[in-house]
């Protein structure tokens, strides 16, 4: 499968998303907001907890780790709101820097117009600032502190972007186009945190497959085509960004006999040896690779199981799953 062609007005950060290297750094689900739209989970929204990807994790160093599983170029730090927490930020973006070097790149989401002071915590570790302004503040953004937030910043040397929802109001943002680097616009999406919202405001998803909100990308029209204005729809974070992702962890973590899967799973075998191991490890090929399991299952290459005869193990199956022991995706019984 050919990979898509970067576009030409993505900052630093996105590049890097693009094909998926970068490890996102969820660093607090607290949150001085109540934004409708917002698509965080009951178990990450207004809890105070840390996740590197989809590890829940407490210290630097367990970020490090999942961020050289995959490889990662660099870290998204995301939340809730990371300001809430600036002091953990520091701490977590600070250790990354000195253990990848400072080219791992690291850009910060936040929802408030962070002030001098936050700016200057922040010079050193963080790359790149995007500021995502309420939706009720969007008809007065060039009277909010948000312009003045995007000054500083530029003056202290940070690459400065917009990043928001496509909702209805994104041509209040023109003005501001001439003061930022980039602006980013997310297709919105149902989810379950925010659907009775959804609902209350009428709106539905595209089709019964998707999350993406019908009349988004038309809302997103209302600003979209300029230069700087990159339009990220829920298709491509699903059908490139995460699966390059996904294919960055598989390729440091997969075992011996686990298949990488062109979506970035990966699929393994499993079966009860019934006390026929040793009969079991004889009829597969010399060198093959397997793992005795806690539960007395054992996990091998799936293609090589099914060559295996009937009578010997039992309670077969094919399973798919996200790498590092991630979510299963499928199990197919044999």
């Amino acid at each position: 499968m050919a990979k898509a062609k970067l576009p030409k007005n993505l900052s630093k950060g996105c590049q890097l998303c693009y094909i998926g290297a970068k490890l996102v750094l969820f660093i607090t689900g607290r949150c001085d907001r109540d934004c409708w739209y917002c698509p965080l989970s009951e178990e990450r929204k207004d809890n105070d907890v840390i996740f590197a990807n989809d590890a829940k994790i407490t210290t630097p160093e367990e970020a490090i780790e999942q961020a050289e599983i995959m490889d990662a170029l660099g870290t998204g730090v995301t939340g809730g709101e990371p300001l809430m927490e600036l002091e953990r930020v520091v701490e977590f973006c600070s250790a990354l820097k000195n253990h990848f070097g400072k080219e791992h790149h690291i850009h910060l989401y936040t929802g408030r117009a962070p002030t001098q002071e936050d700016l200057a915590a922040l010079c050193d570790v963080v790359d790149e600032i995007r500021m995502h302004p309420p939706h009720e503040e969007w008809s007065g953004i060039m009277t909010s502190p948000y312009l003045e937030s995007i000054k500083n910043a530029k003056k202290m040397g940070f690459d400065v972007g917009i990043e928001v929802p496509s909702l209805q109001g994104l041509r209040n943002f023109f003005p501001l186009l001439d003061y930022v680097d980039f602006f980013n616009i997310n297709q919105l999406e149902w989810g379950d945190s925010c659907a009775e919202e959804m609902r209350r405001r009428k709106l539905e998803p595209e089709n019964p497959l998707c999350n993406a909100i019908k009349g988004s990308t038309k809302w997103a029209g209302e600003i979209n085509g300029h230069p700087k204005v990159h339009y990220c729809t829920s298709t491509f974070k699903d059908s490139v960004q995460l699966r390059e992702r996904l294919k960055r962890v598989a390729r440091n973590s997969a075992r011996p006999f686990d298949t990488i899967t062109d979506d970035g799973t990966i699929m393994y075998g499993s079966m009860n040896p019934e006390g026929d191991l040793e009969m079991i490890l004889s009829l597969m090929k010399a060198g093959s690779f397997y793992e005795e399991m806690e539960d007395g299952t054992i996990e091998l290459d799936w293609v090589q199981m099914r060559k295996i005869p009937r009578k010997f193990g039992s309670d077969r199956k094919i399973i798919e799953r996200y790498p590092n022991d991630g979510m299963i995706v499928e199990v197919t019984p044999q």
